[in-house]
């Protein structure tokens, strides 16, 4: 059975976990550091599920194109708030010629807006990041410590190559500028998941590259 590195919060190694499905975050948490668990490298043979208590929130991170969305789509059946879904809405009701540079504004607020409606029934939610965003983690640390829950972290590690490959895949790109701002957040948001370093606020990771990826099939909540 493959194993799976479990990282506490100073990089150092506490010791190998067994990869197993349906593994509640709630076990990997049981001391007050965070916990990073690396599940790249498996060849597809990892968990097939990330289960997280009822009320706890998730952050997807990663490049564009890298899958999240995706990942998104496919695991989790309901409590999701992608903003590539907010935006497939407004292109699919605006006229097609349209730029998006000319609406992406109001694309944004519809997103955030619905991710408030979202954290106000107070119910677990499964969150989009493109990574650039770290006010939008820190509103999320506000939340859970607000609703007494926790808050983890799933961060996708792609190379640049297979995130641009993703973005022609599903039809569209984002400019070079763009790209190397998502670039350089993402990497130091992996430098710092690798070391243990979270978020503020953050009590667990999962590290994920397209193999282990591909093969989740569900996230979801329970309660405990």
């Amino acid at each position: 059975m493959t194993l799976q590195r479990d990282v506490a919060a100073t990089g150092a190694a506490r010791g190998a976990m067994p990869a197993q499905q349906g593994v509640r975050a709630r076990e990997l948490t049981g001391t007050h550091a965070p916990v990073v668990r690396d599940l790249r490298g498996t060849g597809g043979r990892g968990p097939r599920s990330l289960d997280f208590a009822a009320g706890d929130l998730v952050v997807v991170s990663g490049l564009p194109g890298s899958g999240k969305s995706t990942l998104i789509r496919r695991a989790v059946q309901e409590h999701a708030i992608d903003s590539q879904d907010t935006r497939d809405r407004w292109a699919g009701s605006l006229p097609g010629l349209l730029p998006y540079a000319l609406y992406r504004p109001l694309v944004r607020a519809a997103h955030y807006l619905g991710l408030w409606r979202a954290l106000r029934s107070g119910g677990s939610v499964v969150v989009h990041d493109c990574g650039t965003q770290a006010w939008v983690r820190r509103w999320l640390t506000r939340e859970v410590r607000r609703r007494a829950r926790t808050l983890h972290l799933v961060l996708l590690d792609v190379t640049p190559q297979v995130a641009r490959a993703g973005q022609r895949e599903r039809g569209r790109g984002v400019s070079g500028y763009a790209f190397a701002r998502h670039r350089r957040a993402v990497g130091r948001l992996l430098r710092d998941t690798e070391s243990g370093l979270l978020p503020p606020g953050c009590a667990s990771a999962v590290l994920l590259d397209r193999d282990a990826a591909a093969v989740i099939t569900r996230i979801s909540f329970a309660d405990a």
